[in-house]
Formats: C-alpha cells, sequence, structure tokens
C-alpha cells in the first residue's frame, strides 16, 4: 500500500479537469496546496480512526438512508427499504472562491428562468407558443398537472428549493469546466448531509478550520425557513410553517425530521392534517392550528387523495382545493415537476435566452434526445460509448453507462431505447473530475459531483457550497447513494 506521502503528488490535485485513474503525476491545483502538505503529515492510523469515529456518531446520530429496489426507488414509497449509513469520506473537496462565484451567479440565472418557465407552463404558455419547446414536450409530461393551470402561487415562485446536479469535467479547450448535469426541483434531498459533513469535520478536524477560511453552510436552515415564510398567504409576521414526511420508512425521514428540528417547525405526516372550510390545520395537543406553509417531502401523486392517486394515505383530502384558494402555500409548488424531466432539461439553456435575453453561465452536457430521428440513430449506434437515461429515472436506476456495460446490457437496452425512443436521452461519458478519496487502500482518486441547494423566496440565495458525492468504487461515474456512492464536505474558500 501506498503510503500518503507518497501518494501526495499523484492525487491532491483534487478536482482536476480530467481523470486520474491512472495514477498518473498531476500538479496540485492551488486551493489544495495548504490541504495538501497538512495530509501529507497524517499517520494513517489516525485518519483510519477518524474514519471509525465518523462511522461511530453517524450510526448513533441515525444518519442512514433506505436502498429500494429499481422500480421502488421513490423517496414517496409506501414500502421501507434496506437501511444502510450513507459512507463519509474524510477528505474534503475544496473550490476556490472565483470558482464558486461564478457558479453561484450560474445557479441564480438558472433557476430564476426555471420559475419563470413553469409559471409560464402554467398561465400564458408563451415559450410554447414560440416554438422553443414542444407543447407536447408538456402537455404529455406526466408531470404537467392541468389542475395548476391558471393558479397563482406567491412570488411567482414554484421551486423554492432546487438541487442542482454540477460536474466538472475538460471542455473543447480541454480546461475543467462547471457542467448542470441536472435539475432537481421536486423533492431535492441530500441538504442534512451537506450539514452533517460539516459538523462532522469540524468535530474530527478542527485545526483545519482554524488555518483555512472555509465559508460556512450551518445558516441554511435559517435561509430555508426565510425562504418558506416569504412564500406565506398570509402577512403574518410568523407565518405557521411545517415539514410534511411521508413517514419514517421513508428514504430521507432523516432529513426530514432533521430539518424540521433546526428550523423549530412541526414534523407532520398527512394524518396529522385536515380540511375544514377551505383552511388547512394540523391537531395539535391544544386543538387545531391553522398552517400557512408545508414544505412537502411528498411527491404530487400522493398529496391528495381526491384529486391524485386516491390510495395515497401520506396525503391530506382537500389539501388541493384549500391550495388553489390561496389558502395555505405548497413547497415546492405542484406541478413543478414538469422542469425537471430529464427530456425537458436539454431546452433550459434556451429558456434563460428567452426568459432573461441571458446568455447561459452554466453550459448543459451535451444530450441527444432519442424522440429525434437524427439523435436515436446516433444513440443506438453509439451506446458503447454513451451514458443513457431514463427520463423519469432517478437514484442511478434506468441509466446505461456504456464503458461500463457489458455486451448483453448494451443490447437490452438497446431494445428498450427502440421500443419508446421518447422515454431516453443520452450523453457523452465525461471524463469526470476526481478527488483525493480515502479508500480501504489508502488514499486514491474518485469521481465527485456536486448538488448546491438553491433557495428562492423573494430573492434567490444558498450557501457557499453543496453535498460532493463521490463514487466510491474505482473508476465508476455513478455518485449516487443508492448505488454505492458516498459523501464529503465541500469547502468554499472565502478570500
Amino acid at each position: 500500500m501506498l503510503k500518503f506521502d507518497e501518494m501526495y503528488a499523484q492525487v491532491a490535485s483534487g478536482s482536476q479537469g480530467q481523470s486520474q485513474s491512472q495514477g498518473q503525476q498531476q500538479a496540485v491545483r492551488a486551493h489544495y496546496e495548504s490541504y495538501a502538505r497538512w495530509l501529507a503529515h497524517q499517520p494513517e492510523s489516525v485518519m483510519r480512526a477518524r474514519r471509525d469515529e465518523a462511522e461511530m456518531i453517524f450510526r448513533r446520530v441515525g444518519i442512514t438512508f433506505a436502498v429500494y429496489g429499481a422500480k421502488d426507488e421513490d423517496e414517496n414509497s409506501e414500502n421501507g427499504g434496506t437501511e444502510r449509513l450513507i459512507p463519509f469520506d474524510l477528505i474534503p473537496r475544496i473550490i476556490p472562491a472565483h470558482e464558486w462565484a461564478e457558479m453561484e451567479k450560474g445557479l441564480v440565472q438558472r433557476v430564476t428562468a426555471l420559475n419563470r418557465f413553469i409559471h409560464d407552463v402554467y398561465h400564458g404558455q408563451e415559450i410554447l407558443k414560440a416554438g422553443v419547446v414542444p407543447a407536447e414536450q408538456i402537455t404529455q409530461n406526466a408531470q404537467f398537472r392541468p389542475e395548476m393551470m391558471g393558479v397563482d402561487v406567491p412570488n411567482n415562485t414554484y421551486s423554492h428549493i432546487a438541487g442542482i446536479d454540477i460536474v466538472r469535467a475538460p471542455n473543447a479547450q480541454g480546461e475543467g469546466e462547471y457542467y448542470v448535469l441536472e435539475d432537481n426541483l421536486r423533492v431535492p434531498s441530500g441538504v442534512s448531509y451537506m450539514l452533517e459533513d460539516r459538523k462532522m469535520m469540524m468535530r474530527l478536524f478542527p485545526d483545519l478550520f482554524s488555518s483555512h477560511r472555509v465559508a460556512p453552510v450551518a445558516h441554511y436552515p435559517d435561509l430555508l425557513l426565510e425562504t418558506l415564510r416569504a412564500s406565506s398567504p398570509t402577512t403574518t409576521a410568523e407565518p405557521t410553517v411545517v415539514v410534511l414526511t411521508p413517514g419514517m420508512y421513508n428514504s430521507a425521514y432523516f432529513e426530514h425530521a432533521f430539518l424540521a428540528q433546526q428550523m423549530g417547525v412541526e414534523l407532520v405526516e398527512g394524518q396529522d392534517l385536515f380540511v375544514k372550510d377551505n383552511f388547512v390545520y394540523m391537531r395539535t395537543t391544544r386543538g387545531p392550528k391553522r398552517i400557512d406553509v408545508i414544505y412537502r417531502r411528498v411527491d404530487d401523486d400522493f398529496l391528495d387523495p381526491q384529486v391524485f392517486r386516491p390510495t395515497s394515505t401520506l396525503g391530506c383530502a382537500g389539501l388541493l382545493d384549500v391550495y388553489r384558494a390561496g389558502h395555505v402555500t405548497i413547497c415546492n409548488a405542484v406541478g413543478t415537476g414538469v422542469a425537471d424531466d430529464k427530456s425537458i432539461y436539454p431546452y433550459v439553456p434556451n429558456m434563460i435566452r428567452f426568459y432573461l435575453g441571458e446568455k447561459p453561465i452554466l453550459n448543459n452536457v451535451p444530450t441527444y434526445m432519442c424522440r429525434n430521428k437524427d439523435d436515436l440513430a446516433y444513440t443506438l449506434a453509439n451506446l458503447k460509448d454513451l451514458v443513457v437515461k431514463e427520463v423519469h429515472g432517478a437514484g442511478g436506476y434506468g441509466m446505461l453507462v456504456g464503458p461500463a456495460a457489458t455486451k448483453a446490457e448494451i443490447e437490452d437496452f438497446r431494445k428498450a431505447v427502440i421500443a419508446k425512443p421518447e422515454g431516453y436521452i443520452a450523453q457523452p461519458t465525461l471524463s469526470l473530475s476526481s478527488c483525493p478519496t480515502f479508500v480501504e487502500s489508502g488514499i486514491a482518486p474518485r469521481h465527485i459531483d456536486l448538488r448546491p441547494f438553491v433557495l428562492s423566496g423573494k430573492d434567490v440565495q444558498m450557501v457557499p457550497g453543496g453535498l460532493t458525492r463521490v463514487a466510491l468504487k474505482e473508476g465508476s461515474l455513478v455518485v449516487n447513494s443508492s448505488q454505492g456512492g458516498g459523501t464529503k464536505d465541500t469547502w468554499i474558500l472565502e478570500v
């Protein structure tokens, strides 16, 4: 096994815009130099002890997630999955201030345009009339909710909490560039891991934070509560906010309970709510209490059995009528999913130009839409080199990574794409950036992505950083926790 100081020059280059899986020598990027010097002097036994301590604490606190089968990966499933401890890596991902500043501007721009798009879809549909987005992509979308047509929401904001997945890869000039891989606008999860990872790093390595100027993230729950209150339909100084969870068997239940506790609001289930006189109330030991804002972690289909899935016990009967009347705000808004479909993603750069009249700051990953004849032909001819995804897929399921797939897997996917081409998109296999990661064999490069969380109330704001997910399997490009991925702390260095 290589010692830490021997690995130092090979992998301490962090989020380099190219893979380092071959162990080639790389120059250490300037913003990693101080940390790399510190790391080179850490005994392996101490690092392993710190990792064991982190695992013990996470297990004691109950920071777990449920892994579902391929047909049951929805966060809103009523069936319990297998509980696992999410792997935590001791080595942070570090981003310099100037890179974050540009990324932040791009995120604000993108989320602003997406909210404008969703509002337009449920009102004038000007972007459809202009032919920028094909009308059938909306009207035939499973996440389009006709019940929301003409419904006004506070601040015209639909996705109050957005999780935008970012990857770093070489551009045409061979330089590292940040790309948007995916927009998560319905019930994005993972922010609790961002907060707990930072808390753990500060506990295990307090000296690092005294020697590095790392921007704080601990105020996220305050910003979240501020965002939720800003969306209230009432003018009350402190509107009543609740977090609606599907229950303790849900994959992200820890996060639901964590955020409710951190914001100082009630965590409720559907059975705790009822509708009366066109208002929604929660049952309390002191009697009914009217609710102004619901931060829902329940998907549309489960929110109101009178309108959507009649067998659901996760929502509240009559809730949509109260919502449409403007007597309660649901965050994120009903119908938001129409904009986070993978078949809509390719149109986001044009949305930015259409609504804002601006050039996109963050580029999309080049995407082939299999619903188009030419794109389908190219995809089928190059399956072994592409990443192919179901437009409604999530959690790393419903996806083919061509270079890592067997011939049988490729042929099975070929049949699926031919049978339903509109259900798939394809993208080139990016040479994702990697970051030094503490694995069983020592320190080795592993591929990473980043999910910053963007909050939209009266203003668009975010904490500096996000959840860095890491593909712990050597050579893997799949970072999802359900597929064996882990997380690490994200440091945005202050100037």
